[in-house]
């Protein structure tokens, strides 16, 4: 097996919806970075899906500060 490429072909996505949460329970961006403790960039990626890698401690902060539970705002796309 050396030297042998892997593709990986329609394993699904990982898809954010921190904007549906936040606009339903009118909770700005600004205002979440302040409760979360993290810049507004941070939050700014979440909100529009752009995450490129998801950092437990900022997930955990966010769902603590929500009040909600990681389903809630991630989900996976077969």
């Amino acid at each position: 097996m050396e030297n042998e490429l892997y593709t990986i072909n329609n394993y699904g996505r990982i898809e954010i919806n921190l904007k549906e949460y936040m606009d339903a329970r009118n909770i700005t961006r600004n205002a979440l970075a302040r409760a979360v403790n993290t810049r507004f960039e941070v939050i700014d990626k979440w909100y529009h899906g752009h995450v490129e890698k998801i950092d437990a401690d900022i997930l955990a902060r966010i769902c603590f500060v929500l009040d909600c539970s990681p389903g809630n705002i991630i989900r996976y796309i077969p």
